[in-house]
C-alpha cells in the first residue's frame, strides 16, 4: 500500500493511493496515517480495504509529510562509503545518528526555506525507515518486525550550523522545512529489498546524486537494531537512513543551494519530491 495525508498544512487527512495513481479519502477508517494505524493489525485492516469503495479525492491536492504525529527523527550519518569519502571522514566502526528536530517536518514538494544568513544549505536523498511497533533492545534477526514500511526523505543541511558552529550536527539539521517526508509511505510488504534501491537528487535538472542502498555501510536491519539499543523506538517514528555521495558540500568549489533552485529527488519505488529554495522571509 501507498499511504499519504493531504490538505493544507496542519489540517491533512489520511489517504491512499490506488493502482491508477489517485488519491482516496481514509478519514472514515483511520484517525490518520500515524503510529496508531501503522500497527501490523492495523495495516491489515486497510489491505483488506477494496480502494474503490473510498471516496475519490478530487484535483491535485497538496501533499503533507506522509506520516503525523512523529515523536522523532532519528537521522544516520556518513552511512554510504563513497559519501564518506568524499567527506574526508573515516568509515564509521559503529552507527553515527543525531536527531531532527520535528518542527523540521514538511511536506514532500513544499518550499524549504534557506535559513537566514546562511550560504550552505544542501541537499541529502535517504531511505526513511517508518517504525510500526515499539522497539527496544531489537535483535538484528527481529529487526524487520518493526518496519512498517519505507519513505523518501530530504535531510535538507546548513553545513556551517552542522560543522562549523561548535560540532552538534542537530543544530545544522533542525531548521524549518529541513525535513520533507514523502510524498507517501509504501508498506514494507511492497519493498521487496530495501537495501537494493536507487536513489538520486537533481539540482535545476543537474542530476548531483545518483547511487544504489546497496552502497550502505549499515544495514537497514542493523540500523533498526542498534538504534533501539540507546532509545525506544515508538510506531510512526522515522529514521534516515543517510546519503549517497554527491552532495553539494562534496563538489570542488561547492554547489550549494540558494534561493531560486529547484531540487528534486526519489528512492526507487517510493516515489518523488520536488522542492523550491525559498529565502528566509524578512
Amino acid at each position: 500500500m501507498k499511504l499519504l495525508r493531504y490538505g493544507p498544512a496542519g489540517q491533512e487527512k489520511p489517504g491512499l493511493l490506488d493502482r491508477d495513481g489517485k488519491i482516496r479519502d481514509l478519514s472514515g477508517t483511520v484517525r490518520d496515517i500515524d503510529g496508531e494505524a501503522l500497527s501490523p493489525a492495523a495495516l491489515d485492516r486497510l489491505r483488506r480495504l477494496d480502494p474503490a469503495s473510498l471516496p475519490l479525492v478530487a484535483g491535485s491536492p497538496r501533499l503533507g509529510p506522509c506520516v503525523g504525529h512523529v515523536s522523532k527523527v532519528l537521522a544516520i550519518g556518513l552511512n554510504y562509503r563513497k559519501h564518506a569519502e568524499e567527506a574526508g571522514m573515516p568509515i564509521p566502526k559503529e552507527p553515527i545518528f543525531f536527531l531532527k528536530a520535528i518542527s523540521s517536518i514538511c511536506g514532500p514538494n513544499d518550499d524549504v526555506t534557506i535559513p537566514k544568513g546562511s550560504q550552505k544549505t544542501d541537499y541529502e536523498v535517504e531511505l526513511g525507515i517508518v517504525i510500526g511497533t515499539k522497539a527496544s533492545y531489537v535483535a538484528v534477526h527481529d529487526a524487520a518486525k518493526h518496519i512498517a514500511g519505507y519513505c523518501v526523505v530530504n535531510d535538507v543541511s546548513e553545513r556551517e550550523y552542522q560543522l562549523e558552529r561548535g560540532g552538534q550536527w542537530t543544530k545544522g539539521k533542525s531548521c524549518d522545512t529541513f525535513c520533507p517526508i514523502g510524498p507517501w509511505l509504501v508498506t514494507a510488504d511492497e519493498v521487496p529489498d530495501a537495501g537494493k534501491l536507487q536513489l538520486w537528487t537533481e539540482v535545476n535538472g543537474e542530476r548531483r546524486q545518483n547511487s544504489n542502498t546497496a552502497d550502505l555501510i549499515f544495514g537497514i536491519d542493523h540500523i533498526v537494531s542498534y538504534v533501539s539499543h540507546f532509545m525506544t523506538l515508538y510506531p510512526g517514528d522515522v529514521i534516515p537512513t543517510g546519503t549517497p555521495s554527491g552532495v553539494a558540500m562534496g563538489y570542488n568549489p561547492p554547489k550549494f543551494l540558494k534561493a531560486g533552485d529547484q531540487m528534486r529527488l526519489s528512492v526507487e519505488g517510493l516515489g518523488e519530491q520536488t522542492q523550491r529554495l525559498v529565502p528566509y522571509p524578512g
